[in-house]
C-alpha cells in the first residue's frame, strides 16, 4: 500500500499543478449547473425529493463523461513522454502502479462532488430532504466516478495517445450507457443480461435515496475488471 500511495500523491500533485484538470473540473461544474437551473428547477411542481433525485441523474451522467477526459492521461502521458521506462524500472508491481494512478483520479474527481455540495444545500434550504438521500445519492455517483476511472484507465493503458485513449474509454462507456438498446434485440435470458449492463439502470436506486447491494456489485465488479484488464495490458507491455 505504501506504493500505491506515493504513487497517488505524485499523480494527485500532477493533477493540481496543471490547470487541465482544474478546466475539466470547472467545465463539468458549469454544465452541471446549467442542466440544474434547466431541468432540476424548471418550477414549482415537483417535490424536493424529486428536484433532488433530478439532480443525481444529470449529475451522473456528467460524471461518467467527465471521468473519460479525467482519466485519459494518467498511463498514455506516460508513454507518450517516455516517463512510463522509469516506472517499470522502479521497484514498484504493474498493480500499484494502476491503483496508484487510478487514486489519485477519484480523489481529484471528489472536487467536482464537492464543488457540486450547494445544488442539494439549495434543495434542503428551501425544501425538506433527508440526509440519507443526499449520502445515498453521492454513494452512487462515487461508485459511477470510480467506474468511469476504472475504464479510462483501461483506455488510457491501451494507447500512447491520449486523444485514442480518450476515444476508446469513450466507446466502452458509450456501450455499457446504451447495452439496453441491444436487450431490444436479443431474447431471453439475454435480454435482462444486456438490459442489466447498462450503467444508468443499476444507478437508478442511488438516486431516489436507496441503496441495494446487487447495485453496488455491480459497480465494483465493472471497476475490478477494468482494473485488472489495466493491469494485465500493462505487464503485457512491459515484457515487448
Amino acid at each position: 500500500m505504501k506504493n500505491v500511495w506515493l504513487i497517488s500523491r505524485r499523480e494527485l500533485a500532477a493533477y493540481l499543478r496543471t490547470m487541465s484538470g482544474y478546466i475539466i473540473i470547472a467545465v463539468m461544474l458549469f454544465i452541471d449547473g446549467l442542466l440544474f437551473n434547466a431541468f432540476a428547477v424548471p418550477g414549482t411542481a415537483k417535490k424536493s425529493s424529486e428536484i433532488l433525485a433530478d439532480f443525481f441523474t444529470l449529475t451522473s451522467g456528467i460524471t461518467m463523461v467527465g471521468t473519460v477526459f479525467l482519466s485519459m492521461r494518467l498511463i498514455a502521458e506516460e508513454r507518450q513522454t517516455g516517463t512510463i521506462a522509469l516506472l517499470n524500472s522502479s521497484p514498484v508491481l504493474d498493480l500499484e502502479i494502476i491503483l496508484g494512478k487510478f487514486l489519485a483520479a477519484f480523489l481529484f474527481l471528489c472536487l467536482f462532488f464537492a464543488s457540486t455540495a450547494y445544488m442539494p444545500a439549495l434543495i434542503a434550504a428551501y425544501g425538506k430532504v433527508s440526509f440519507g438521500h443526499i449520502a445515498a445519492g453521492y454513494f452512487g455517483l462515487m461508485l459511477v466516478g470510480a467506474t468511469g476511472l476504472a475504464i479510462g484507465t483501461f483506455g488510457s493503458a491501451l494507447s500512447r495517445s491520449q486523444v485514442v485513449a480518450a476515444v476508446l474509454s469513450g466507446v466502452m462507456v458509450l456501450a455499457l450507457t446504451t447495452a439496453w438498446l441491444a436487450g431490444k434485440i436479443t431474447d431471453r435470458p439475454f435480454t435482462e443480461i444486456v438490459n442489466g449492463l447498462a450503467w444508468w439502470g443499476h444507478f437508478d436506486a442511488f438516486r431516489v435515496g436507496v441503496i441495494h447491494l446487487k447495485h453496488v456489485s455491480y459497480f465494483a465488479l465493472i471497476t475490478f475488471i477494468a482494473l485488472f484488464s489495466a493491469t494485465r495490458v500493462l505487464e503485457a507491455r512491459r515484457w515487448r
